[in-house]
């Protein structure tokens, strides 16, 4: 699927570097210039407005500070209580809540998931043999992420923590639970509602009672809490200038709490075991476990991805070249982005937060600046140089590496993979970092690129599934090098098609479709409006989904780590012969079903009972005409160009007059009964 649907919402990106040798141990100015260095190039380079970070030693905080500004239109600047989001680090507290429960003997972490919460179904029977340590491993076999209301402005509306065990209730699972470790947003939604039930407090108030109040805690908040929302940093769309309303994640057990980076490195201490009264420290020594080995799992252990009980990473590249333990977790939603990494050995941890960048870059810096913290209280004596590499020299390739030829796929897409003359041509990878580019075998079953620090193999699982593997060193101009090991695809069966099938998916083959659930508050009509199908006709897959009849396809992808995340099955239906897509518990209609906007001067929309949204086409009789609404307090519309991009969110610009641009989408949200009074003119 062209646009799948979102993952980079919650999905987290860390990436740590070895930086260049030097001799001396350093001052702590030295450190602070570092940081200073680093942070005002992420703001002038990396799209970054604002940034905040912080360092805590043995429960002290020995550096803060900020670059960018809280505010472009005063340009005030970010201060130490200035609040952010912190996206997928939010999964720490959810985590560390579980294993409170855990220390008080309320719950086994080991028990079936059903031992607590009574009503969670699934299609699938294997859904009775989730645990709670399966959701906090990445290994319960769940899909990924419903994301649907799960990110609105100014709005914390909790229908997607309300419907999600109704919605889990009719899906099925990708693994055996426990085989494999998958990011996967919805098993921590699933531990936010297990604290719940087991503790009889909403997860909010259970985060103020157990954590927030005895650290004094005073600016990490939910959506659900009262608080000041000046204090969170203005966010902003790229050309925009104007601020965005507060963005609100109200998947808050997967990704929905405010912080400071103060904050989150105190909150570190609990993580790391220094907070006995909140956290034992055995739980605490408990999330650090390498959870990773357990499964199905790539075999290098340099890497940046090895998961723990919430954490990304338990073994951190490179402090693991240096003998040093560094836990890392990196958060992204939307608008923020975070990164925490901890030295746990050493009780030192240092939090980064920002609006726009990644949590890749926050990363990047968090691994610098600690690094260079560790040398300048003589944890290392010297930096590690970055590895070099020479240019590939390609040799004869074995025969049976060609069987390797043949349909691959991730979530959301397929790709013919054809190995000839030794060489093998991929398109981007790791998320778009390594561009398109050909590989040549240069022996030992590997394929590289031409400059030699991007490795491809295919590794045969005990799964029985065969993966494309991926070993790369990612230089970030100005931050340094980050070394990723993961599996890019998974080969796939043909799934040769009858004609009658045929046809009816051909027919599909590019159409748009368009979210009807979702609610005008919603993020996601800032992004490009469209849903597209991609079919592969002749291996039978759509969008990556496996074709079963001819309304429905599955998904097949069980990839570790990250690029299995967030799959999904495809439903077709009519309604009113109009035909609809049922994708992640959400509703799509077919851009057939769409008709144009009404041509005369005036017309009404109307919200239907349903609640469900409004789309009109931009056709050649309306276009460039001069488009004003009349939006009632509950509702707004958005308008989309004729490439899916938005032109004017009135929920954002409080604009409600827009020149309309041909072959332009228009959709219409609010309550159910809600009239639209719409007046067309010429420019």
């Amino acid at each position: 699927m062209k646009k799948k649907m979102v993952s980079v919402l919650m999905t987290a990106i860390l990436i740590a570097i070895p930086i260049t040798p030097a001799l001396a141990q350093t001052s702590p100015d030295t450190v602070k210039e570092k940081a200073q260095g680093l942070a005002s190039k992420i703001v002038s380079d990396y799209g970054v407005s604002g940034m905040q970070y912080a360092i805590m030693d043995h429960g002290s905080i020995v550096l803060s500070d900020s670059a960018g500004v809280y505010d472009r239109a005063t340009k005030a600047p970010i201060t130490k209580d200035t609040m952010f989001g912190i996206g997928s680090v939010s999964k720490m507290y959810v985590t560390a809540a579980t294993m409170m429960l855990a220390d008080s003997n309320k719950i086994d972490i080991d028990k079936p998931l059903i031992t607590y919460i009574k009503e969670f179904k699934m299609a699938d029977d294997r859904y009775k043999e989730i645990t709670p340590r399966m959701l906090m491993n990445h290994s319960s076999g769940l899909y990924g992420t419903h994301y649907g209301n799960s990110v609105l402005f100014d709005d914390n509306d909790t229908e997607n923590h309300d419907k999600l065990l109704a919605r889990l209730q009719t899906e099925n699972l990708k693994s055996n639970p426990g085989e494999s470790s998958v990011y996967c947003n919805d098993g921590f939604q699933l531990l936010e509602i297990l604290i719940e039930r087991v503790s009889g407090l909403s997860y909010s108030k259970f985060l103020e009672t157990y954590i927030s109040t005895p650290l004094h805690l005073s600016s990490t908040k939910t959506p659900l809490d009262a608080f000041d929302r000046g204090r969170l940093v203005k966010t902003y769309f790229p050309m925009m200038e104007q601020a965005l309303p507060v963005e609100n994640v109200n998947t808050i057990g997967a990704g929905g709490i405010y912080s400071t980076a103060e904050e989150l490195s105190k909150f570190a201490e609990v993580l790391i075991g220094k907070q006995p009264d909140i956290l034992s420290e055995k739980s605490a020594k408990s999330m650090q476990s390498h959870e990773y080995r357990k499964g199905v799992w790539v075999s290098e252990e340099t890497n940046t991805f090895n998961y723990g009980l919430g954490w990304d990473a338990v073994r951190l590249a490179p402090f693991s070249d240096y003998g040093i333990t560094a836990l890392s977790k990196g958060g992204d939603s939307i608008m923020y982005h975070a990164a925490l990494t901890t030295l746990p050995e050493h009780e030192i941890s240092i939090a980064v937060l920002s609006t726009r960048g990644s949590s890749f870059v926050n990363s990047l810096f968090a691994s610098n600046v600690l690094l260079e913290y560790a040398r300048s209280k003589g944890i290392i004596k010297e930096l590690l140089p970055e590895k070099t590499f020479k240019p590939s020299l390609k040799v004869d390739m074995p025969s049976d590496l060609q069987s390797y030829t043949g349909l691959y796929g991730s979530v959301g897409k397929t790709v013919n993979l054809e190995i000839k003359n030794g060489e093998i041509d991929l398109p981007a990878l790791a998320g778009a970092p390594i561009p398109p580019q050909k590989y040549v075998y240069t022996g030992n079953g590997q394929f590289k690129n031409k400059d030699g620090d991007v490795t491809i193999s295919f590794d045969k699982q005990k799964n029985g599934k065969t993966y494309v593997k991926l070993i790369a060193y990612i230089n970030k101009p100005g931050l340094g090098q980050a070394v990723k090991a993961t599996y890019e695809y998974q080969k796939l069966d043909p799934n040769p098609l009858s004609q009658t099938m045929r046809t009816v998916w051909e027919h599909r083959d590019g159409k748009q479709y368009y979210a009807l659930d979702e609610k005008i508050s919603s993020i996601f009509y800032y992004l490009p409006s469209g849903l597209n199908v991609s079919i592969n006709i002749d291996h039978g897959y759509a969008s990556g989904t496996k074709i079963v009849d001819e309304n429905k396809a599955v998904n097949v992808f069980d990839i570790p780590i990250l690029n299995g995340t967030d799959a999904f099955d495809l439903l077709f239906y009519n309604v009113n012969d109009t035909e609809h897509l049922r994708l992640g518990g959400r509703t799509y209609i077919s851009e057939d079903g769409i008709q144009p906007i009404d041509k005369g001067n005036s017309s009404i929309c109307t919200i239907p009972v349903s609640g469900q949204a409004v789309w009109y086409k931009i056709d050649k009789k309306t276009a460039n005409r001069v488009m004003t609404v009349k939006v009632p307090g509950s509702g707004g519309f958005a308008v989309y160009d004729a490439n899916g991009m938005v032109v004017n969110f009135s929920k954002v610009t409080n604009n409600h007059s827009i020149v309309l641009p041909e072959g332009g989408m228009i959709v219409f949200g609010g309550n159910k009964g809600d009239r639209f009074k719409i007046n067309l003119k010429n420019k």
